[in-house]
């Protein structure tokens, strides 16, 4: 139980420092956000649970192709927010747009050969 509350402990410092950093140095934030931090305390955390090669091989082949459908959704919030869109509905829109893409990754990626 104490390894799931450090897990969840160092995940929420990671979100926090992002928001904090971002007040002041927005560009700073958006570089620290784009790390793959997250990816890679799971892979950290999925390789102590499992020292499975396979299922880690698995993982970051995963993570990488849902790492594509989710980029727009930072093209997509940004040019709403500048034409005037509330902040709520752009973030909305650029969900919904990055679950559409999921969705599509879903069904294309086993198409295209792909093991997601």
């Amino acid at each position: 139980m104490l390894y799931l509350v450090v897990k969840a402990a160092v995940s929420g410092v990671i979100v926090a420092a992002v928001a904090e950093i971002s007040k002041r140095y927005p560009g700073l934030g958006g570089l620290v956000a784009s790390l793959p931090l997250v990816s890679v305390l799971g892979m950290i955390w999925l390789w102590r649970d499992t020292h499975d090669p396979v299922r880690m091989a698995d993982h970051a082949t995963g993570t990488f192709w849902f790492v594509l459908p989710s980029l727009p959704m930072f093209l997509l919030i940004p040019a709403l927010l500048k034409r005037g869109a509330p902040f709520w509905a752009a973030l909305v829109a650029g969900c919904v747009l990055t679950m559409a893409l999921y969705a599509a990754m879903v069904w294309a990626g086993p198409r295209l050969g792909l093991k997601l």
